[in-house]
């Protein structure tokens, strides 16, 4: 047993793995994390298909036609966000987005600890392509990084890090879910259940805003107020279907069905897997990893 399964901080091995999504027109939402960020098809059955890259799973779409959009002030998903090994890969697949859907777009920043832009989906999801700066280069205040919102010219980086094989063939190397940044209603709720229950440990904390990770990183969760303060359980709606976190053994996964039972939050667990509702009703899929 590792020494985190026995305490109540998750391992620092925990990772982010897929995102579900429920849409609406599966068809468009595959054009656009295909043919726009360079996802691949993994699979596709039905009204579900699968993409990542290699054979690492980064989003799964399920068509849920009966649904409809949830609200922008509910509970739910703030963005999906990829991350890319390098520079020279986010290029690409910014420039594919920007080239294939140019209309997506909402911003860019330089975090300190990674560079970032951000699109929204065919369905208004939240999208964040992003690359980490070395870990050496990251700095903290004791256990809380130091990050920031500089802007950063989406032109500029695009003539600094495409190359040629990039502009042609799109993203050729790794793409994976990086983080996850959820909505929510409040945030000291969020801070007890993801921190205190979960076991995930805080690298920023605001009045409005909640940042997570295990092992160090800058975030593996990210949970905000900024549209939905005061929102409460979620209704089934398009959007955010699960969220997916990856911890190294069955240990792991049994000192967190432990502690969510000592919280009275109700689990399913079939002894690789564990599946629970955050306070908001966003469902986490927790398992041990591939």
């Amino acid at each position: 047993m590792s020494t985190s399964a026995r305490g109540g901080v998750l391992s620092a091995s925990t990772d982010v793995g897929p995102v579900t999504l429920r849409v609406a027109d599966l068809d468009a939402m595959l054009a656009y994390y295909r043919d726009g960020v360079g996802l691949e098809l993994l699979s596709h059955e039905g009204g579900s298909a699968v993409l990542g890259r290699g054979t690492r799973r980064a989003l799964i779409l399920e068509q849920r036609a009966g649904l409809r959009h949830a609200a922008p002030s509910q509970a739910g998903l703030f963005h999906t966000a990829f991350l890319f090994p390098d520079a020279s890969e986010l290029a690409a697949s910014v420039y594919s987005v920007a080239r294939s859907f140019p209309g997506s777009f909402t911003g860019s920043s330089d975090h300190l600890v990674s560079k970032a832009l951000y699109f929204d989906d065919p369905e208004g999801n939240g999208v964040e392509l992003y690359w980490d700066r070395p870990r050496s280069e990251w700095q903290w205040d004791g256990d809380r990084i130091r990050m920031g919102t500089v802007y950063l010219d989406p032109n500029r980086f695009l003539h600094e890090n495409l190359s040629k094989t990039g502009a042609e063939h799109g993203v050729q190397g790794d793409a994976a879910v990086g983080h996850v940044h959820l909505k929510v209603g409040d945030i000291p709720t969020a801070r007890r259940f993801y921190v205190d229950t979960v076991g995930f440990e805080i690298t920023i904390e605001m009045d409005s805003a909640l940042f997570v990770s295990a092992g160090g990183y800058h975030h593996h969760l990210g949970m905000n107020t900024w549209q939905s303060a005061g929102a409460g359980t979620r209704t089934p709606a398009l959007g955010l279907g699960e969220v997916t976190i990856d911890v190294p053994t069955a240990d792991d996964l049994g000192a967190l069905a432990d502690r969510l039972a000592h919280r009275s939050v109700t689990a399913r667990n079939d002894g690789r897997t564990l599946s629970f509702e955050d306070p908001w009703a966003n469902t986490v899929r927790v398992r041990v990893a591939e």
